[in-house]
């Protein structure tokens, strides 16, 4: 598998497990107040939500990519690259859970992969 493949898996599937737990809780009501049973039910919940099983699998599988991509790269180069998750965050909850991104969002993101890309060619 080439190496660039590991921090690709970490940003697609990381963020894309992220995106699947997120619809997994917006499924949840949220408890009203801070009480034990309450909170035991919402948690039973998102657990039998298959949004859930398949977010955790895909976080799984993303941390496995990041141990691969640890012993390869240097933590100083995997760290940063792996925050075009905030790309992929953004592109993700804008179409798959239709949520809004602000411009200022969309700024600051477009900020974190100006770095990320001087990260990458630093690494040339």
């Amino acid at each position: 598998m080439p190496n660039f493949l590991l921090l690709a898996l970490i940003v697609v599937l990381g963020t894309g497990g992220e995106l699947c737990v997120s619809r997994a809780m917006k499924g949840v009501t949220e408890p009203l107040r801070l009480h034990p049973g309450t909170i035991f039910r919402m948690v039973r919940a998102a657990v039998v939500s298959p949004w859930m099983w398949v977010g955790l699998a895909m976080m799984t599988a993303a941390f496995l990519s990041l141990l691969g991509a640890l012993a390869i790269y240097d933590v100083s180069y995997v760290v940063p690259v792996t925050a075009l998750s905030y790309v992929v965050g953004a592109l993700g909850s804008a179409t798959f859970l239709r949520e809004s991104v602000r411009v200022e969002r969309w700024l600051g993101i477009a900020v974190v992969a100006i770095g990320v890309t001087l990260v990458i060619l630093g690494k040339s």
